[in-house]
């Protein structure tokens, strides 16, 4: 049964049944990640399921990557967790305030765009490393509740489980596609401990998640500057992580479902979405690519799954709690071991021998700052620098100059490369200003005059021509490097001659 739902400015083919299960999916899912991410943060559970309902409903609906779920993270809870403890929840509810109006803000002026600059090497080290937090996170569950591991009978049932529902969601799809394989697992499992009455751990040994819906509460601090200082850091750095883990979490969807998503758009939804979990007593957060994952590999491909997980969710919260309580947690964990299987980028172990030995270290660097700080921004950051240190190295020794001395006895250098700041040392050791005759010639043809370096290593070339009584031509400039050129001269002086027949028109023969 496919029809077409129509939300907002959002139109495309939706299977209702497979959007309304895929949502039931994600929602069950959701219940233990919200909670633990609200204990890691200092707060109690429903701070954290009020945030994944209001995360999930305000992204899904204003979003600009169908299919992508959003809620309370790890990442989040970990930039939170200090203030947390320091200044108490009050505090931490203005802080996800700001933080989704600082995300509002970059929506507003189109810094989605910078996520171009993010390599792939450093998407494979993302996507690695946060596979390998979900996988460790689910061995928290082989443990009891004192933290010791589980031995004897009760070790074998948990591991029984989990490893019954691994075995129906990697064998289902091969079976029928009708129904999600995820859901299925947690049902199976579920009647499985209910029917044969096993003594097993479940959702309700580590929380009650019992609420009503999420009480309006503006956050009772001082408006002061005093505030402002406190809250602003941990406010900016909850902004950019979001949107680092949120964006990211974009183009590998995109990738999937071979479509695009909007980013700057999503960057407004998510401020948004946080914005109103401040308001509305939640820790806030972003786009979680685990659950985005078992959404789209159950099918989802529209807004509805996002609504559905969250009004769910809202509900169980509300009036489904006693039951929840009772699911399983082995199937829950077999179902989180398969979303970090499905999550991790197997590909990216077969081109160790292939890819660039830069770009393996920029994509094992990552990983091992996710695994260990479990700061995916941070992690993205580090990446992008040496990413970006190392093609800046490596177009520095491209630079090249082709000699030769035309029939006027003018001698020509013609430049290969992008002249910048990397590159100016050895862009000066090409020259011999004693030997070359009066007249030289400075082609640009194949190259561009990037930065101010670049300027001053020009402004000290020609000096040396001109101490020396020589003059320099500087031809097949492209405009903006002529530009960059005529505005630098109120600063700096570039002592060269312009044939007329070179000057900017001449760039386009």
């Amino acid at each position: 049964m496919k029809k077409y739902l129509n939300l907002f400015d959002f139109k495309q083919k939706v299977d209702y049944k497979t959007e309304v299960l895929s949502g039931l999916t994600v929602a069950l899912a959701l219940i233990p990640e919200a909670v633990a991410f609200a204990l890691v943060a200092g707060l109690s559970p429903l701070t954290g399921l009020y945030a994944a309902f209001m995360m999930g409903l305000v992204a899904s609906i204003l979003g600009g990557r169908p299919g992508m779920i959003s809620g309370a993270t790890g990442a989040v809870a970990v930039v939170l967790v200090t203030l947390a403890q320091s200044h108490g929840p009050e505090y931490v509810f203005a802080t996800v305030i700001l933080a989704g109006l600082l995300q509002m803000a970059a929506g507003f002026l189109r810094l989605g765009k910078l996520m171009r600059l993010v390599p792939h090497p450093v998407i494979f080290g993302f996507v690695n490393g946060l596979a390998i937090i979900i996988f460790m996170s689910q061995l928290g569950q082989f443990k009891d509740e004192s933290s010791q591991w589980l031995t004897g009978a009760p070790l074998y049932t948990f591991l029984g489980l989990v490893l019954l529902a691994i075995l129906i969601i990697w064998g289902l799809p091969r079976l029928t596609k009708a129904f999600p394989s995820s859901l299925a697992a947690i049902l199976v499992v579920f009647g499985v401990v209910l029917g044969l009455g096993i003594d097993t751990k479940t959702v309700g040994d580590i929380t009650s998640i019992s609420g009503g819906f999420p009480p309006f509460h503006l956050p009772q601090v001082p408006i002061s500057w005093n505030t402002l200082v406190v809250i602003f850091p941990y406010a900016a750095i909850m902004a950019g992580v979001g949107l680092i883990e949120s964006l990211l979490t974009l183009n590998i969807l995109d990738e999937i479902t071979q479509t695009r998503g909007r980013g700057n758009k999503e960057c407004v939804a998510q401020g948004s979405a946080n914005i109103l979990s401040g308001l509305f007593s939640g820790m806030g957060g972003c786009a979680m690519l685990g659950q985005s994952l078992i959404n789209v590999s159950s099918g989802a491909r529209a807004r509805l799954s996002g609504i559905v997980a969250a009004i769910s969710l809202l509900l169980f919260i509300m009036f489904g709690a006693g039951l929840v309580e009772k699911l399983p947690m082995a199937a829950l964990t077999g179902l989180m071991i398969m979303v970090a299987v499905g999550t991790f980028e197997w590909a990216s172990l077969r081109t160790f021998n292939k890819m660039p030995k830069s770009d393996v270290l920029v994509m094992v660097l990552v990983t091992g700052v996710t695994v260990v700080l479990h700061n995916l921004a941070l992690a993205v950051l580090v990446g992008v620098i040496i990413a970006a240190l190392v093609f800046a190295w490596d177009n520095a020794k491209r630079i090249r100059a082709r000699k030769r001395i035309d029939e006027n006895g003018w001698k020509h250098y013609e430049i290969y490369g992008p002249l910048f700041f990397g590159s100016t040392t050895v862009f000066m050791d090409k020259f011999t200003v004693e030997e070359d005759p009066e007249h030289v010639v400075l082609d640009f043809r194949e190259s561009r005059v990037v930065d101010m370096s670049a300027i001053e290593a020009l402004n000290k070339l020609t000096e040396r021509y001109a101490r020396a009584g020589k003059k320099v031509h500087l031809r097949h400039l492209s405009e903006d490097c002529y530009k960059l050129l005529e505005d630098a001269q109120a600063i700096i002086e570039v002592n060269y001659y312009e044939d007329p027949q070179y000057k900017v028109a001449a760039d386009k023969v």
